[in-house]
């Protein structure tokens, strides 16, 4: 595996600071769950000032420039899935927030459910991930992740009604 990075690596290029997270990727342990940490607490700042269809067009342009970040980022880390990489947790976690009800515990449950679909890949985050190594195939795998934690939330919202 590629050498883990640094200060002086996250500000060496735009590119390198937004797909380390603004730094959380650089958490020695979990920088997955830092980024998806950083996603809910950027979420929660910026969220009362933009309209829904605004965020997501927002996130759409987010999503497409981090493939190229992603890109960037892997090639000089020289692993195009390092895992200080976190862009891709954090704008399909900014969808899922976006579509989840403004309630902390939904949001915590939004939470555990994302992280647990990064981490266990079903099919086809599995493809992406195994098969298709670059900036695309690893946004790709959270936004996956993403659609089985909005569909296990509706499911969820089903069963509590």
């Amino acid at each position: 595996m590629a050498e883990r990075p640094n200060l002086r690596f996250l500000f060496a290029h735009p590119a390198h600071f937004l797909a380390l997270g603004c730094g959380s990727g650089l958490a020695p342990k979990a920088p997955g769950t830092f980024g998806t940490l950083f996603a809910w607490g950027s979420f929660l700042l910026f969220r009362p000032y933009f309209s829904d269809f605004q965020l997501l067009l927002f996130f759409a342009a987010a999503y497409l420039a981090g493939i190229w970040l992603i890109d960037v980022t892997g090639r000089k880390l020289g692993d195009p899935d390092h895992g200080s990489i976190v862009w891709d947790e954090i704008v399909p976690f900014w969808l899922v927030l976006l579509l989840t009800p403004d309630d902390f515990y939904w949001q915590f449950g939004a939470f555990q459910i994302f992280r647990f679909f990064d981490i266990v890949k079903p099919q086809p985050a599995r493809y992406f991930d195994q098969h298709v190594k670059n900036g695309f195939g690893v946004m790709a795998d959270d936004l996956v992740a993403a659609g089985y934690t909005l569909l296990a939330l509706e499911l969820l919202k089903i069963a509590l009604a």
